[in-house]
């Protein structure tokens, strides 16, 4: 392969995966992210496995940053681009934790206004058909409490998603996948140091595919999207969560019980929070 991939939020979880996975097929790929020591890391470890790998250090939720990340890759790259990877996003709680109004804007700049700006600033420069990825959520379906400025992210680029389509037809397919529970321990921090993670059998057994899911799986559904071969999927979301919310649960199946938690909202949410 030799295309030029673009992905937000690449310096760990999810998203160093997939940079990590186009690298390793031979395409050149550029990310952003805001934490310049893990970024910086990032580029030197796969520059060291032979990938070409270009680091912009950067807050997805800045105009300025998002035009001069654009700039970079054009000027290095001025033929165009070939996929775009919208990942970043984050959370800070909701409404029963007073997510105040600048702190709810902020998610909605990097899960939202963030991939518009950045299709809107590629739109002209796609190699031929070109294919955009945003990276969902199972939250934007469903939701625990105190989820809102997340689940509003991941609510959005769903939306955002199928009206790009509609948008940029001629110019790129727009897809989304939303993963559920997908455990990223081996793509943050130290490599070099093992992760081992470890479940309960219910926290296994509540997949129908009987297991939690891992970066691998999402970038592999990416990778997917991001071929031409597959240019008549356009528009849709593809949720990758083991079929965990294909299960319908009621009082008293498979051994749950409703039973309304008697604590204080912050303790039933944060159990292990030590102040």
């Amino acid at each position: 392969m030799n295309r030029i991939i673009i992905v937000t939020g690449g310096a760990g979880g999810i998203g160093r995966c997939i940079v990590e996975h186009f690298a390793a097929e031979g395409d050149q790929v550029y990310f952003i992210d805001i934490d310049r020591e893990v970024t910086l890391d990032q580029v030197e470890r796969m520059h060291q496995l032979g990938y070409r790998v270009t680091g912009f250090v950067g807050d997805v939720a800045d105009r300025q940053a998002l035009e001069d990340f654009a700039s970079l890759i054009l000027e290095e790259q001025p033929q165009g681009i070939h996929c775009l990877i919208n990942n970043a996003c984050l959370t800070n709680g909701g409404i029963l934790t007073d997510c105040d109004y600048d702190e709810f804007l902020y998610i909605q700049r990097v899960g939202v206004v963030a991939p518009y700006m950045l299709a809107k600033l590629f739109r002209d420069h796609f190699c031929g058909i070109g294919s955009i990825v945003n990276i969902s959520s199972t939250r934007a379906f469903q939701s625990q409490p105190n989820t809102e400025s997340y689940t509003a992210a991941k609510g959005g680029i769903t939306a955002l998603t199928h009206a790009l389509a509609i948008s940029l037809s001629g110019v790129a397919r727009v897809n989304s996948v939303a993963p559920g529970w997908i455990d990223t321990g081996n793509y943050h921090g130290d490599p070099n140091q093992p992760y081992t993670p470890f479940y309960s059998k219910g926290d296994i057994d509540q997949h129908p595919s009987g297991r939690v899911g891992e970066p691998e799986d999402i970038a592999r559904v990416v990778a997917f999207l991001c071929d031409e071969r597959n240019s008549f999927i356009n528009g849709e979301n593809i949720t990758v969560d083991g079929g965990m919310s294909r299960l319908m649960i009621y009082h008293n199946d498979y051994g749950w019980k409703y039973q309304p938690t008697k604590l204080p909202i912050y303790e039933y949410l944060f159990p292990n929070d030590q102040e």
